[in-house]
């Protein structure tokens, strides 16, 4: 084994992995490490890795030869070719010190494979005051009913054909929330159903894919969807609504949890500190 679990687990002040993202606190093994260094050999989509439901080729990998793993901190690269190509130094370590240091080496590593971007990522734990960046949240499906909301929400193929038919220049509107993507995706029949929302008879709001896959350790999670509202609709409680909608559909398909990530002090950050989710932590990115 590459990794000393003894020297990380100490500076895992959030559940976060290279190239996978969060994990489940009971899934963050020093396993899971292992896995992504076997995966930058490969060049495969481990068994668990939520990026597989999309098809094609493991686009981010670890620099498994430009690791440092030391007793107190452990920096670990990773490098992206998609657009102009990114490298990330993600920085687990305690010292404030370690921000800079990882900085050097991800800037040294982007000159390396001669790419544009070069950036930090920095976990930080759940008690992190004025915390910045992106919060991880768990929500617990074992622990209490989800009901059924209710409201102008099901299923895409569920609506109408004339309702189903806004839903393409619904998805183009935001599609820097990923709706255009998403709807490619739904158009070539590779991923699980979308919930959206309609008032009179046009799409809304949306949230999805709904696919619960096994986690590293084999527990159901409710994978990440995509999730929007029209900037013209907020406000009458129908993100609320899909969002529970959603985790319904979850609990409803045997999910045991579900990992979300969401910007700090931002809309849907906001809506799941309401909806009582754990936070499990920070992860803050900046350029090196």
């Amino acid at each position: 084994m590459f990794f000393r679990w003894d020297w990380l687990r100490p500076v895992l002040t959030a559940p976060i992995v290279p190239t996978l993202g969060p994990v489940h606190p009971d899934a963050l093994t020093v396993g899971v490490f292992e896995d992504t260094l076997r995966a930058a050999d490969t060049g495969d989509f481990l068994p668990y890795d939520k990026d597989r439901r999309w098809g094609g080729e493991k686009d981010e990998k670890v620099l498994r030869e430009d690791v440092v793993h030391q007793r107190e901190h452990t920096l670990i690269p990773t490098l992206t070719r998609r657009g102009r190509g990114t490298v990330k130094v993600f920085a687990y370590g305690l010292r404030d010190t370690i921000v800079d240091e990882a900085a050097e080496l991800a800037a040294k590593l982007a000159a390396v494979h001669d790419v544009v971007s070069a950036r930090v990522v920095r976990p930080l734990g759940p008690e992190t005051t004025h915390p910045r960046g992106t919060r991880i949240q768990l929500k617990d499906f074992t622990v209490g009913p989800c009901p059924d909301p209710g409201g102008p929400v099901r299923s895409v193929t569920a609506w109408p054909a004339a309702v189903q038919e806004t839903f393409a220049p619904f998805a183009e509107a935001m599609a820097r929330d990923g709706l255009a993507f998403l709807h490619t995706q739904m158009q070539a029949g590779r991923c699980g159903p979308v919930i959206a929302a309609a008032v009179e008879d046009r799409v809304v709001g949306a949230i999805g894919p709904m696919e619960v896959l096994p986690d590293a350790i084999g527990r159901p999670q409710l994978m990440p969807q995509y999730f929007a509202v029209l900037p013209e609709a907020r406000g009458q409680g129908l993100g609320r609504i899909l969002w529970r909608a959603a985790m319904h559909w979850g609990q409803s398909h045997g999910a045991a949890y579900q990992l979300l990530q969401t910007e700090v002090e931002g809309p849907s950050d906001h809506l799941c500190q309401t909806e009582g989710l754990t936070s499990l932590g920070f992860t803050y990115t900046m350029s090196a």
